[in-house]
């Protein structure tokens, strides 16, 4: 009798799991004819540009629409060198047909927006590279010795966590400035750090200062970048500043003025990033594992269709735990690994480092097609707010 008890609970188990796979899988073939969002608000940015408006030129806005284009070029090919091309910029004789929405602003200032999807085509039609819009976060760490044992470091844009004096805190937002502004330019992502009391416990001015792997690391690591610069400036001094760079496992170090170094930046990045409209494309067998509900199925879903790496995406099966995909992708595994290795939805399934010293990197030559194994990261959750406790009277 007893046996007979465990039996029909283990044929009752079997039955709900297997119940559950099924409504699953059920949901999963449902969702892919769903109608799912895609990535077109980073696109937007990138194709967002402000450019100057002469009021007394009679071409103003044809010329302030020409401006927009090459800067977009530049943006989109990853490198500066497409808006001096008569090759890249003859692709596009007329830029008032790319024109999507335009709006003034202050200081004889135009803010253009333009049709990325048909610039892209047009790019890829003529074999030129497209950087796409998912790209990487890049923290900044700048240690500043303004001489006469006047040093700071650069931080978020937060006068209270800097020092209590305008000039410290005007000196720092130009800094500032001037490196966000190439990053603009070059549509990278950059971030400064929060300099709060969970980095100052952690990292000081002598660790950035002296290019101390460890705490430098370790401090980066609550901002989730894919990549760290850490430069040392000393404006009073006729030596140039210094830059250290993590990416990719790697550690790379120059000279050099802080808009160059992001130049260096955006080039390495592109470099490795970017595809070629005459790519030849692959088929890849792509694996995620922890894929267990239908949200995180329908994260990954929307991430892997705003890919512009991929081409076309098809299930090949599914589990309660893992997704197996075929993906034809423009530039094979070697262009596919690294964009889903920066993402907030993915991981690698299995991750090294690799540390070493040396120039800046060369990307762009096939490195062998290792399996595509990911892991899915969940999205972080928010921690509730406990409310004040009320005061007594």
């Amino acid at each position: 009798m007893h046996s007979d008890s465990k039996t029909r609970g283990r044929v009752i188990a079997s039955a709900a799991l297997n119940c559950r796979l099924s409504l699953l899988m059920a949901a999963f073939a449902a969702m892919l004819w769903l109608p799912l969002p895609s990535g077109a608000v980073e696109m937007e940015s990138l194709y967002t540009v402000e450019v100057p408006l002469d009021p007394d030129d009679r071409n103003a806005r044809a010329n302030a629409y020409r401006s927009a284009l090459t800067e977009v070029l530049v943006r989109i090919t990853g490198t500066t060198a497409a808006g001096e091309s008569p090759e890249l910029v003859g692709l596009f004789p007329n830029p008032t047909q790319y024109v999507r929405q335009v709006r003034a602003a202050p200081d004889n200032m135009l803010v253009v927006s333009l049709d990325g999807a048909a610039i892209e085509g047009v790019l890829r039609q003529s074999g030129a590279t497209v950087w796409g819009s998912d790209r990487p976060l890049t923290l900044v760490w700048l240690a500043v010795d303004w001489g006469l044992g006047d040093r700071e470091i650069v931080g978020a844009d937060d006068p209270e966590r800097f020092a209590s004096d305008a000039r410290s805190i005007d000196r720092n937002r130009l800094l500032r400035e001037r490196v966000q502004a190439v990053a603009t330019l070059r549509g990278l992502p950059l971030a400064f750090p929060l300099l709060d009391a969970e980095d100052l416990q952690k990292i000081g001015f002598i660790d950035i200062w002296g290019g101390f792997d460890d705490p430098l690391l370790e401090a980066s690591a609550r901002y989730e970048a894919d990549s760290v610069l850490v430069g040392r400036i000393r404006p009073e001094q006729m030596e140039p500043p210094q830059w250290t760079w993590y990416m990719d496992g790697q550690r790379f170090v120059w000279p050099g003025e802080p808009e160059m170094a992001i130049e260096q930046v955006a080039d390495a990045l592109a470099a490795r990033d970017a595809v070629r409209g005459d790519e030849a494309s692959e088929l890849l067998k792509l694996t995620i594992t922890g894929v267990n509900s239908v949200a995180s199925y329908g994260r990954v879903q929307r991430y892997l269709e705003s890919n512009s790496l991929i081409e076309s995406l098809a299930i090949v099966s599914a589990s309660a735990d893992r997704v197996i995909y075929e993906a034809s992708v423009r530039g094979g595994a070697d262009r596919l690994r690294p964009t889903l290795s920066m993402s907030r939805v993915l991981a690698p399934a299995e991750q090294g480092i690799d540390a070493g010293v040396g120039s800046l990197p060369a990307y762009g030559s096939p490195t062998g097609g290792a399996p595509l194994n990911f892991v899915y990261v969940p999205e972080p959750v928010a921690p509730d707010v406990m409310p004040a406790p009320e005061q007594e009277n």
